[in-house]
Order: structure tokens, then sequence, then C-alpha cells
């Protein structure tokens, strides 16, 4: 049983801040849907690069295996990644991530390739940069959203069965790393900053954190996503938060979007939607769940074929859930195009009514 639903106070409405990019993008919200891209290692992997492609000339002596670290081809591949970015942007994605869910020098270090972080978040920014810029025009920009993810390590949960106050990284740890992230995402051109898959909601804090120090250093003040995981039918975070829970621990951080993504296919993700929807109702929701279930026999590892994917996220949409909807593990530009033309003729979630709504109790 989940525990019951804070009644909504009018009074503590989110209120935007004012960004110095991607202005614009708030206002194009109120008026339709906002598609993001799908996933990065599902095309990737299309690709069947070898070690000595991941390596490049660059790395071509490096002490240790690197294929699998689909960050450093941002610095070794980039005509791959560009390439990706392209297709997504060419299939009607409004926000394209940047090659970066593992560029933070904690999950570099797995490589010995910390020291390559910050360049690697201001390499993968340019790219995303470049991919967008190709296609964009004054009445339909597209936008980078500098991609943070979770790090190998978490600050809430021990890595020994055996004790359980153990950890492996500390929240000043993560808000270094997390800080450099942001600076390189700002740096190279990103437009958005979206802090994604979290299944730790302190790991999360540090993002948050070291965000709000980026602005303060650079004097920029991007829009700010926010995406959790939910892992299972518990409803819960991996660090043991509800939904709920998890709105409200990162409200403060005044989110243009706050969604889930990730663990899920979007038919088990749907009563958390509902619930986030219901309980940040002066805040766009996004979501973009993976292609279903893991499924070995397919070509993309994953169960769902873009008409199922866009068909629940088209319900999602005619149910008033939903601002941004994309795809994550599994899901292709074939994904990405069949969910934009899904959604394209239909009117996105007000802020307004769910905002009336939620003060009814409904």
């Amino acid at each position: 049983m989940h525990p019951p639903i804070p009644s909504y106070n009018p009074a503590a409405m989110n209120t935007l801040p004012a960004y110095t990019r991607a202005q614009a993008l708030p206002a194009t919200l109120q008026q339709r849907f906002v598609i993001l891209d799908g996933a990065m290692g599902t095309m990737i992997q299309r690709f069947k690069l070898t070690e000595e492609q991941y390596r490049g000339a660059r790395f071509k002596d490096f002490h240790r295996d690197v294929k699998g670290n689909n960050e450093l081809l941002s610095l070794t591949r980039p005509d791959v990644i560009i390439a990706i970015h392209e297709q997504y942007v060419g299939c009607g994605a409004d926000l394209i991530e940047t090659n970066t869910f593992g560029a933070t020098s904690i999950a570099q270090a797995d490589y010995d390739m910390a020291d390559l972080a910050y360049e690697m978040n201001v390499a993968s920014a340019r790219l995303a940069r470049a991919a967008c810029d190709k296609i964009a025009t004054p009445d339909h920009p597209r936008y980078v959203a500098g991609a943070l993810g979770p790090t190998p390590k978490t600050a809430s949960i021990s890595p020994d069965v055996n004790d359980p106050g153990a950890r492996n990284i500390t929240f000043e740890q993560l808000r270094a790393a997390y800080l450099e992230q942001a600076l390189g995402l700002i740096e190279g051109g990103a437009d958005v900053l979206l802090v994604e898959t979290i299944f730790d909601t302190l790991n999360a804090k540090a993002a948050l954190f070291a965000i709000d120090e980026a602005f303060a250093q650079t004097g920029e003040r991007l829009p700010l996503m926010i995406s959790g995981t939910v892992t299972d039918a518990s409803g819960r975070v991996l660090s043991g938060q509800t939904v709920t829970a998890f709105w409200y621990s990162v409200r403060h951080a005044q989110p243009l979007s706050v969604g889930l993504n990730c663990a899920l296919g979007a038919a088990l993700m749907r009563p958390y939607i509902q619930e986030l929807s219901q309980i940040a109702p002066d805040t766009f929701i996004s979501c973009y769940p993976n292609a279903g279930l893991p499924n070995p026999m397919s070509d993309t590892g994953f169960d769902e074929t873009p008409d199922v994917t866009s068909r629940l996220l088209r319900e999602f949409a005619t149910e008033g859930l939903v601002n941004i909807v994309g795809g994550c593990c599994g899901t292709t530009p074939d994904h990405i195009g069949a969910i934009q033309q899904s959604v394209s003729l239909l009117a996105p979630r007000s802020l307004r009514q769910a905002a009336q709504l939620a003060a009814h109790g409904t």
C-alpha cells in the first residue's frame, strides 16, 4: 500500500527562475509535447565497434581495455556519436541528450580515465550542439540536454551486505565530480541540464548542489530536468523512497520538469507517472521508459517495437499525465519517430488544470 498523497498547497507552487539559455522552452511545453531522444547505448551497439575502434589513435597504447566506455567515443569516434544525434533530431526529437551518462570522474575511474571527464563533457555537449544546430530553425529550435547520470557508487547504500553502514563514496566526492561535469556541459553548449536515472536520492542531491555551484560560477542559469528510476513493483527508488518522497526531496531545486525513466517499460511505469503527475501539478512531467522488458532475442535487447511503445505513451498523453516523452534503453530513432507522431496532434498536460485538480483533491 502506498502512503496517502499529501494535499496540494497552491502557495507552494513552483516558480521557475530566469533562464539564460533555452528561454523559450517553458512556453513550448505549455503549447505542445516536447520529444526527448532515445537510447544512446542501444544505437552504439549497432556499430559493433572493436576495442581498437574505441581506442582510436590517441589511446592506441592505453594500458587497459576501454571497449564499453561509450563516453570515450565522444573523443575517439565523434562521427559515431554525431551520427546518432542526427538520427534522433531527424526523426523529431526536440531534446538531444549528450553522450555523458557515465562521464563523471567517479565512473571513468573504472577505466583509469578520471582525468578525461571534463574533456568528455565539453566534447559531448559540442557534438550534440552541432547536431541540433544543423537542423534547428527559429520556429523550431532543438535543445541540448546535458546528461548527468547516477555514477556506479551510491551514497546511501552499503556495498557490503555484512556492513550496512559502509559506504564507498562521500557526498563531497559526488559533489566535486558533478560540479566538474556540469561545468563541462555548460562550456560545451548545453541548453538544459538533466539529472537522470536517479536510484539514490542522495546522489541526486549532490548533483543538484553541484549544479547550483556551477550556475554561481558561470553566471548561467539553465532549465533543470530531474528524472528518477523506480526499480520494481515496490514503487520505490533503489534507496527506498516512494515517488512522492522523492519529489519532495528534490522540488527545492525548482526543476522545469520531473519524471521517470529506465528500469521499467511504459506499462509498468504508468501508476508512478500518475502519482507524480498528481503530486507535482505545477511542474512539467517527463516520461521516457525502456522499450518494455529485456529480450535477448530482439535486435535492441528489449521486447517492445515502436508501435507498442508509442501507443502506450499516447495513452499517457491522452490521460493528461505528461509533457515530455521519449525513450530509454532499447529505444531507437524508429521508436522516437513513432512517439512523436502519436502525440503530435494532442494537447499536453496543462499545469493550470493539473493544479486545479490537485487543489480539489481529484
